[in-house]
């Protein structure tokens, strides 16, 4: 068999390993850093696959993939399926723990980083997969995940997406496609995630919920974000095991308290790197716009904080003035600015505001932060969180948030 391979990241690695595993006979051709228009002109008629990686806009072609269409149509388990915007990764891991907790065959995989097919082969039909899926993933989904998990959806990725209606249309996969036998968990606070399970045919239960704060107590994470993370994934494995999150709560106690606390936090989301000379550095470079900002700064709102900010905006600047407004702020002593994003706010924002510092390198932000931090008193807080993408410096994400921890860690 001959596939197509449009893109060949983390994604795309793991469909050539996985065919080649089952028939080193396949052959591929890689197509990569193409236009949509280049890709649609092509003719796919001689390949039995078109895998097309995560960002890659669906073609429509009857022979066209991805990794979450061909899971879906071959995992032999139930999946629970989480997206959001932000906060997805954080609710899959806590699933992951509670489910652990249980003793329960549990894989994580999906945009958290794990390619789906890495673990097909080993799943049985008493297996359970958490599945953490981006809009890119759902984007021409056509199955539903057993129990979905659908959290606070604010504009993103338009840089890809045509407009905040296809974005929030792919976000809908998640639950389009189940049945009354199947259940639907989402956020009861955000308009649009509540719009979308109106049309929901699945068994719906809202978070957050009322929860004894003996298991609360359990969570190791900043944040009442991760309170309303906590909830989700509540609810989910209460709707594995078919039961309802209180009679869930009632009867094991124990093993969510257990399964929360065994879980700490995810790389780059609001992560304690360290602490120095009273300073406590933290990592939160997957807040790639403003919304996830926001929350980094209600989660460190109670300590005197200097922010590292910018990147790639994804809005083409048009989320700067609703950033200024986050950062508003009492608390917030210094900002130092770096990137396209940074270097926009200073021109729009900086000639009366005397807490912007630029900063043209990443070294030079976090050395400034430090002299800017350790002036002050009452456990101050050096925060990167972007409120942008990376690519205007970094390889990526994952890059630049390695980059900020070396340098935090060789201070």
């Amino acid at each position: 068999m001959k596939i197509a391979l449009l893109g060949y990241g983390k994604e795309g690695k793991s469909v050539e390993n996985y065919f080649q595993s089952h028939d080193n006979s396949t052959t591929f051709d890689i197509f990569e850093n193409e236009t949509p228009e280049t890709m649609k002109a092509r003719d796919y008629s001689a390949y039995g696959y078109v895998f097309r990686s995560p960002s890659v806009p669906p073609l429509g072609l009857e022979n066209e993939s991805s990794i979450t269409r061909y899971f879906f149509a071959h995992c032999p388990c139930p999946i629970i399926g989480v997206t959001a915007t932000k906060g997805k990764g954080t609710t899959c891991s806590f699933i992951k723990s509670l489910l652990d907790a249980h003793g329960k065959d549990a894989y994580l995989v999906g945009n958290i980083g794990v390619p789906a097919l890495d673990v097909l082969d080993n799943l049985k039909p008493d297996s359970i997969v958490v599945y953490e899926m981006s809009s890119f993933q759902l984007w021409d989904l056509t199955a539903s995940p057993h129990i979905a998990v659908l959290g606070t959806l604010e504009p993103d990725h338009l840089n890809v997406h045509r407009d905040y209606a296809d974005y929030l249309d792919a976000k809908s996969h998640i639950t389009a496609y189940q049945t009354a036998d199947d259940y639907l968990i989402y956020f009861k606070e955000n308009p649009e995630t509540v719009q979308i399970a109106k049309k929901s045919q699945a068994h719906k239960i809202t978070y957050p919920f009322p929860t004894p704060s003996s298991v609360m107590n359990s969570i190791n994470l900043l944040g009442k974000h991760n309170y309303y993370n906590a909830t989700a994934a509540i609810a989910a494995v209460a709707s594995y095991f078919n039961i309802s999150p209180d009679e869930y709560l009632r009867e094991h106690t124990n093993d969510i308290s257990t399964g929360l606390a065994s879980f700490r936090g995810l790389p780059y989301r609001l992560e304690l790197v360290r602490e120095l000379n009273g300073v406590r550095y933290y990592d939160d470079n997957f807040a790639t716009n403003a919304s996830s900002l926001k929350v980094a700064l209600e989660a460190t709102k109670s300590s005197p904080v200097v922010l590292i900010l910018g990147g790639r905006d994804k809005t083409n600047n048009k989320d700067l003035p609703e950033i200024y407004e986050a950062i508003n702020q009492e608390n917030i002593k210094s900002v130092i600015l770096i990137g396209e994003s940074g270097h926009e706010l200073a021109k729009l924002y900086g000639y009366d505001d005397d807490r912007f510092i630029l900063a043209e390198t990443l070294e030079d932000a976090v050395k400034i932060a430090r002299e800017e931090a350790e002036k002050l008193t009452n456990s101050p807080i050096v925060l990167m969180s972007p409120a942008s993408a990376s690519f205007d410096m970094f390889r990526d994400v994952y890059d630049r948030g390695d980059k900020y921890q070396e340098i935090i860690k060789s201070l």
